[in-house]
């Protein structure tokens, strides 16, 4: 029961820092602080689709599985089990891509910019 518990929350775990990945940046609009660990974050998933290394959550996932007695994530790992073909066609594996590094570069934009009004604002 409790690996089950185990990869069950890891698999929630997962979810929120892909959307962290997608969408922390914007977080960085009202929390500066918070723009450090998303380009970390992102650093990060830029690594995993390299393919290079595991992702620890994704190992962790696949321990508890194969605890509980279940199987565990398909080769591609936490992406290709619960995301692709299943949010979105495996054929648009690409234009999602895009659409996310768009997504993450406006809000990265959108911080550089409210971070000048801020300073020309305070007069710096």
């Amino acid at each position: 029961m409790i690996y089950r518990v185990i990869s069950e929350v890891t698999m929630v775990v997962h979810f929120l820092v892909i959307a962290y990945i997608g969408l922390g940046g914007f977080l960085a609009w009202r929390r500066p602080r918070l723009i450090w660990p998303h380009l970390l974050a992102c650093a990060w998933g830029l690594v995993q689709l390299t393919g290079l290394v595991e992702c620890p959550l994704t190992a962790l996932e696949n321990w508890a599985r194969a605890h509980a007695g279940e199987r565990g994530l398909l080769p591609g790992g936490f992406i290709d089990t619960y995301i692709e073909g299943v949010v979105y066609p495996e054929a648009y594996i690409t234009l999602v891509r895009l659409v996310v590094v768009a997504v993450v570069l406006a809000s990265w934009a959108g911080f550089l910019l409210g971070r000048r009004r801020r300073a020309r604002a305070a007069g710096v």
